[in-house]
C-alpha cells in the first residue's frame, strides 16, 4: 500500500496544478484594464491624426485671413492710398497677430498692361522669318520698358493708372506640432494667398513702347 505521505504529495501536486489552471483561466477571461490597453494601442494614431487636422485647419485659416488682408491692401493701393512699401508694411503688420512670431512673410507685386498680357510673352508687332517666335529684326511691345524682349510680361511694383496688378503673399513658419518627423510633411508650414485688381484710372495709362531689335 502507498503511504500517507505519497497521497499527500499527490494531492498537493494536483491542487497546485488546479490553482495554476484556475489562475490562467482568470487571466485569459479577465476584462479589467482592457479599455486602458486598447487606448494605449490606438492613442498614438489618434494623436497624430488630431495634430494633422489641427495643422491643416490652421493653414486654411491662415490662407483665408491672409487673402482678406491682401485684398484690403490691394483695394487701397488701387486708388492710390498705399504705396508699394506701405502695402508690404500693412500686410506684414496684420499677419503678426495671426502667424507665428518666427514666420517669414514675402510679397510679390507685379503689374500688367492688360489681362491679356498676363502669363504671356511680349507681343510681337512685326514678325520676320522664322515666323511665330521672336528673333533679331522683329519689333515688339516693350511692356515693362526694360528695352529687351521678355518671354514673360509684367513689371515689379504697383504699375500705373488702369494697370492690372497681381499680389501674392507667401508665409513660412515652423509647424505647430512636430509632424515632420512623424509623417514626412517637413518641419515648415507654408501658406499662400493671392489676388488681382485693376488700378483706378486716375490718369492716362502708359502704353507699351514698340521697339525693334
Amino acid at each position: 500500500m502507498q503511504s500517507h505521505e505519497h497521497y499527500r504529495a499527490h494531492w498537493l501536486s494536483t491542487y497546485a496544478s488546479s490553482r495554476r489552471l484556475h489562475a490562467c483561466h482568470r487571466l485569459i477571461t479577465a476584462k479589467k484594464g482592457a479599455t486602458l490597453i486598447e487606448f494605449a494601442l490606438i492613442a498614438p494614431t489618434m494623436m497624430v491624426m488630431l495634430m494633422g487636422f489641427f495643422d491643416l485647419g490652421y493653414r486654411t485659416y491662415l490662407e483665408v485671413a491672409a487673402r482678406g488682408i491682401l485684398e484690403t491692401a490691394a483695394r487701397n493701393a488701387s486708388v492710390g492710398k498705399l504705396t508699394g512699401t506701405q502695402v508690404d508694411t500693412y500686410v506684414t503688420d496684420k499677419l503678426k497677430g495671426i502667424a507665428s512670431a518666427r514666420s517669414t512673410v514675402t510679397l510679390v507685386k507685379k503689374s500688367f498692361y492688360s489681362i491679356s498680357h498676363i502669363g504671356k510673352p511680349e507681343k510681337i508687332t512685326t514678325d520676320f522669318s522664322p515666323l511665330g517666335s521672336y528673333n533679331i529684326g522683329d519689333c515688339y511691345e516693350d511692356a515693362n520698358n526694360n528695352q529687351m524682349y521678355d518671354s514673360s510680361t509684367g513689371s515689379n511694383g504697383l504699375g500705373g493708372p488702369d494697370d492690372i496688378v497681381y499680389y501674392e503673399v507667401n508665409i513660412a513658419m515652423p509647424r505647430l506640432f512636430p509632424l515632420g518627423s512623424l509623417i514626412g510633411w517637413g518641419n515648415t508650414l507654408t501658406a499662400k494667398a493671392n489676388t488681382m485688381i485693376r488700378n483706378q484710372p486716375w490718369g492716362a495709362q502708359t502704353k507699351p513702347s514698340v521697339r525693334c531689335s
